[in-house]
């Protein structure tokens, strides 16, 4: 599952971190886009997608699109709920109807900085923010919409594909983000004609770069923003745990 992500970066960084940073890129709507620490459904987040190939176009387009796919065949008067498809499970987006349509020309990359997962611990609930130790963008694989609504007013929306869990984050949830990993694998999800070849991306990132560690709860509030979301606290234990300090914190700690 990914409901909650970090996304401050630039405009112009978006499509080098998605490995486009050679040939066209044109730019839709990126004036909507809001960097923040505490993104949620709803929100507006530069993806990147290929040109649809209208009037000889090619490259790749940066567009801002909201968290949350509406359908294109929504009903036009119905109000739009984000929260709804924000994910879609690997192993079912070519049976299920809402995406199977999307996979073969749809498809696009949402690149964040960490995303937040909560671990259950009774009727409490501990987020860890989880990023790669290096510092480099997380790349999502993910599918887009578009649909109109009774104003005539076209929104575009995309949902975070998601896997079984990695070995190392098991504990934390059962599901992940799909996270394509190099420049290998983000040519295979934006250019590749064959779903069969995408078989191999939906899988559960094993890298041990992908590292983790405790933050406050005071994130769970949608409103609540700024780098005090990922700064890492200490965890209170009783008595000497050493499961629950071994899964507490897994890298150095990061402070912006």
């Amino acid at each position: 599952m990914c409901g909650r992500a970090r996304c401050t970066l630039r405009a112009d960084d978006v499509s080098r971190a998605c490995y486009r940073s050679h040939g066209p890129v044109r730019t839709v709507n990126m004036d909507r886009y809001r960097p923040s620490y505490n993104v949620s459904p709803g929100a507006n987040l530069p993806v990147v997608r290929r040109a649809d190939g209208a009037d000889g176009e090619e490259g790749v387009v940066l567009q801002c699109m909201k968290w949350g796919l509406i359908p294109s065949f929504t009903k036009k008067t119905e109000k739009p709920d984000h929260y709804r498809m924000f994910n879609a499970r690997s192993e079912s987006i070519c049976e299920k109807a809402s995406f199977r349509r999307l996979v073969p020309k749809s498809r696009c990359i949402v690149a964040v900085e960490g995303f937040y997962e909560w671990k259950k611990d009774g009727s409490k609930k501990q987020p860890y923010y989880v990023h790669f130790k290096d510092g480099r963008s997380l790349l999502f694989a993910a599918l887009y919409d578009s649909w109109e609504n009774s104003e005539g007013e076209k929104l575009y929306t995309f949902t975070i594909i998601t896997t079984s869990s990695s070995s190392a984050l098991g504990w934390l949830h059962d599901r992940m983000p799909v996270i394509l990993g190099d420049k290998e694998s983000t040519d295979t999800w934006l250019n590749d004609s064959s779903s069969s070849n995408f078989d191999k991306l939906l899988q559960p990132y094993e890298g041990p770069d992908l590292v983790w560690y405790p933050v406050t709860p005071a994130m769970g509030k949608v409103s609540f923003d700024g780098p005090e979301c990922i700064n890492e606290i200490q965890l209170k234990t009783e008595g000497n745990n050493s499961i629950t300090k071994f899964f507490s914190t897994k890298g150095t700690k990061k402070k912006s």
